[in-house]
């Protein structure tokens, strides 16, 4: 009875979480449903589907709302009535923050003219997300309304949706929606976004497929072909993990060859707007919706442009199944569906969705960069060109010049807001432009004292603040840059601004009398005070740290040690006054410094950086903790208030980056380069196997490898490394961090992560220090170095992949093997890359070949380890 009731309880249980799950996957949680031109700052619930939508007062301040006619508002949904058109600028953009960034997002933007303009004229023009395309909008097919989809993931907590006009009819939409999705779902080989071509629900319609009915609320459009068969079911499908989640009123419906022995032929399409090597994602659904007889049986084989791509499938009774392309594919070719020799059946399909490859190869704004110059921009509503991300090449903003540097985010260098009428005091989101070098905010009404962060922008070299009303007295160390010609001032015509050093003297003065009376009278009360309580206070002082550092430990997580902690006047005085500037970042800038007359590089953490400040506190506490010659020593760290900073070894031949790259002056020797890479991967192995619990690193590139003096290489910038819990888990989930190009395809799908991330990671870095080519290649094709090797191994000719400065000095085995192990490290299947041992193993072998070459036939004593790698059995040999 106990038994029976227990399994009753647990029975139940499941059945209350099944529920809670269906529940949870119909909710809103994540929408974004926004009805562009509704008028006011309203919202409302649409009827028929049951989603909130906002109007797009919040999202955009440029544009004009309007309605489409009142006869034409019956045949479509209320959020399809109004329309914002946008009569003028060129470019026109939606900001939509609040979202998850590194989350995978179905994007919508739905337009529905019926001549709103009484112009009788359809418009056509081009959609953009931040600084990069992602389609066109026009009528040359037969739908009255439009709708544009994309999957994709941003990589900042915003993302810009923009309206381009080109010349033929003013742009205008209706609607914009993102829906989150799972990261498994619309697997790529590499992370890319996805432009809808077509979702097709094969066979007639039995409905709408939008939300609720689809939980992720996507729109999928009724296709019938008069060579095909419909079939369908009433009962209901069911799915499993695998699936992509089609509602089940398109699962249903399929389509079969009208012939028993015909074939399903389906050509793939191709988009108009990109090149002929554009690719293509598949995704084809099945379910077999007829209840077959004991003697009837449904298998079938899918072919591509005339090879089998797909064998033996056979889908099950009311389970829905996927079959989808693992990499990208060539368009206008065909999928043919044809049955088995053992199929007593013709072969079916349920639905077919087809998407088209979407190459962002711009980079948006830093995002401190970015959030600081629209802070601005919304503080004034500035009137100028100011849409969409500031720095994109082609719409920069006026008066912005940004700087552009590889695959790093644009950074704002130079901002001119002359003579833009500007007034109040000058706006603190300047502080958070900390590569800006030229500042102009002459010719407006600014008052109030000059602020003393001006003074702190490291890059700051030109600073123009003439004729404005600003008072008081110049910081010093704004007057001491000017002076020792690091800083270009000018302050003209600012008739209360008094601009020496001796203003700030004269105020000293001036309060140095009174000041001195009330210290000689406070003094004495307060020794008297002081005596009282010293011993009270050392008889609390244990008890009262404990809790200090408990309280501590609660709200940043535990630092290890004090004996390292420095203070932010300590910290100004090691920089000299934040005098040289060796580096910056996401997290902020790194400075050069002393301690007891030893270099030392301090990274002084941005205000503006939420991310960074959480991983300041991981490194830390990681550094702290860890200790190997191989990774970059932590000398101490700033924990004062606001100054938030972390103290390192100073590296003098900074980061690997700079040295392997093709314009780098100095080429590295190949034995050098292998050097490189076995410290490296000695650090990494490190992590892996030599800390309990061990840990994964996330971030190995090629910037932060750094080198010093004598090029000795140690791994830094821990902030993104997690802990991999040792308790038999094969991998932990989190949220996706890394850098594209660097970044394992496998964790980007499932954002399951463990050691072998990293062994990707420094598989790409091995074949940058190999070829001296970038992670992602610089030209339109954007290959990645991974492709682009194994493209060149099948020619056999390793000279094509090694850096052609090195002409040939190099021993061709050493080589080879390298490239191989290179390879097994980036296989997109983890379990097939190798442990970090068996990688530095390896390397090891690969210097011991090249060694003797360069002995020119003396002896040496030979202090490295070989390791045997007979079990590193994932590592193949190419062929050569």
């Amino acid at each position: 009875m106990i038994m029976l009731g227990t399994c009753k309880l647990a029975g139940f249980f499941v059945l209350f979480l099944q529920v809670l799950v269906l529940v949870r996957a119909q909710d809103q949680s994540g929408f974004i449903s926004i009805d562009c031109g509704l008028p006011g700052n309203s919202s409302y619930k649409e009827v028929e589907t049951g989603l909130v939508y906002v109007s797009d007062a919040n999202f955009i301040n440029t544009g004009e709302s309007k309605s489409i006619s009142s006869e034409n508002k019956n045949k479509y949904k209320q959020h399809y009535s109004f329309v914002r058109t946008f009569p003028t600028g060129i470019r026109n953009c939606y900001r939509i923050s609040n979202i998850a960034n590194g989350t995978k997002y179905l994007i919508r933007a739905s337009f529905v003219y019926e001549n709103y303009d009484g112009l009788d004229t359809y418009p056509e023009f081009d959609l953009h997300i931040g600084a990069n395309f992602w389609d066109t909008v026009n009528w040359k097919n037969d739908y009255i309304d439009q709708q544009k989809e994309i999957i994709h993931v941003p990589t900042q907590n915003h993302i810009h949706i923009c309206l381009v006009n080109k010349n033929l009819g003013n742009p205008f939409v209706s609607s914009i929606e993102l829906r989150p999705l799972s990261p498994s779902y619309y697997k790529t080989q590499r992370p890319v976004s996805l432009s809808l071509i077509e979702r097709l629900d094969i066979g007639p319609s039995k409905g709408s497929s939008r939300y609720p009915e689809d939980v992720h609320d996507r729109l999928s459009v009724a296709y019938c072909d008069e060579d095909w068969t419909n079939i369908s079911t009433s009962s209901t499908i069911e799915f499993d993990r695998a699936t992509y989640r089609l509602p089940s009123v398109v699962m249903t419906t399929a389509a079969t060859p009208k012939s028993a022995d015909g074939s399903l032929e389906y050509r793939l399409p191709t988009d108009s707007t990109s090149t002929t090597s554009a690719l293509y994602y598949v995704y084809m659904d099945f379910a077999e919706v007829e209840e077959l007889q004991a003697n009837q049986s449904r298998e079938f084989s899918i072919f591509y442009d005339g090879v089998l791509y797909y064998e033996a499938e056979s889908p099950i009774h009311l389970k829905a199944s996927l079959i989808h392309t693992i990499r990208g594919i060539v368009g206008g070719r065909s999928f043919v569906i044809s049955k088995t020799a053992n199929s007593t059946l013709p072969p079916l399909l349920n639905a077919i969705e087809v998407y088209v490859v979407r190459e962002f190869s711009q980079s948006e704004t830093q995002e401190g960069d970015d959030d600081a110059i629209t802070k601005i921009k919304s503080t004034y509503g500035m009137q100028r060109n100011w849409q969409g991300d500031p720095c994109t090449r082609d719409y920069l903003w006026e008066g912005l010049n940004c700087s552009y540097d590889g695959y790093d985010p644009p950074r704002i260098i130079s901002v001119n807001l002359s003579s833009s009428g500007l007034t109040g005091e000058i706006p603190l989101a300047i502080s958070n432009l900390t590569m800006l070098e030229v500042l102009d905010l002459s010719f407006n009404n600014f008052t109030g004292p000059v602020p003393e962060f001006l003074s702190q922008l490291p890059k700051l070299r030109v600073l123009n603040l003439e004729r404005n009303n600003l008072n008081g007295s110049l910081p010093d160390q704004l007057i001491k840059k000017s002076e020792d010609g690091s800083l270009n001032l000018s302050v003209d015509q600012n008739p209360n601004l008094c601009t020496s050093v001796s203003c700030n003297n004269k105020k000293k003065k001036n309060v140095v009398v009174p000041v001195v009376a009330s210290v000689v009278g406070i003094s004495v009360l307060l020794l008297l005070v002081t005596t009282t309580c010293w011993f009270l206070k050392k008889k609390r002082q244990h008890g009262a740290a404990e809790v200090e550092n408990k309280n501590s430990i609660t709200q940043h997580g535990s630092f290890e040690s004090t004996n390292r902690q420095f203070t932010g006047s300590e910290i100004q005085k090691i920089t000299n006054n934040f005098h040289r500037v060796l580096g910056g970042g996401g997290f902020g800038t790194v400075y050069h410094g002393y301690i007891d007359g030893n270099q030392v590089a301090v990274k002084i953490l941005s205000p503006s950086s939420v991310q960074g400040y959480q991983q300041f506190h991981a490194e830390v506490n990681l550094l702290m903790r860890v200790h190997h010659r191989n990774l970059t020593n932590l000398v101490g760290y700033c924990n004062d208030g606001t100054n938030l900073g972390l103290i390192y070894e100073y590296m003098a031949n900074g980061n690997l980056q700079k040295h392997i790259s093709v314009g780098s002056s100095r080429i590295l020797k190949w034995e050098d380069r292998l050097r490189i890479a076995i410290e490296a991967g000695q650090g990494l192995e490190y992590l892996h196997d030599g800390c309990k619990p061990p840990i994964v690193h996330r971030d190995v590139k090629c910037t932060n490898i750094l080198l010093n003096e004598n090029f000795q290489a140690k791994l830094s910038d821990f902030g993104l490394s997690k802990m991999f819990p040792t308790d038999n888990k094969t991998h932990i989930s989190t949220v996706v961090a890394g850098i594209l190009g660097y970044l394992d395809p496998e964790y980007y799908i499932t954002n399951w992560l463990n050691e072998k991330s990293d062994v990707y990671s420094f598989g790409v870095v091995l074949l940058e220090i190999i070829s001296s080519r970038p992670a992602i290649a610089k030209n339109s094709d954007k290959t990645h170095i991974s492709r682009w090797a194994s493209s060149m191994l099948a020619k056999g000719d390793i000279t094509s992949i090694v850096d052609k400065r090195l002409r040939g000095n190099f021993e061709t085995n050493s080589v080879w093997r390298a490239v191989e192990i290179a390879m097994a490290c980036v296989s997109q299947t983890s379990t097939k890359r190798p442990m970090m041992n068996q990688v530095v193993a390896g390397l090891k072998e690969c210097l011991a070949a090249e060694k003797p070459r360069g002995l020119k036939g003396h002896e040496t004593n030979d202090s490295i380890e070989l390791m045997s790698l007979n079990t590193m059995s994932e590592l193949r040999p190419l062929a050569r």
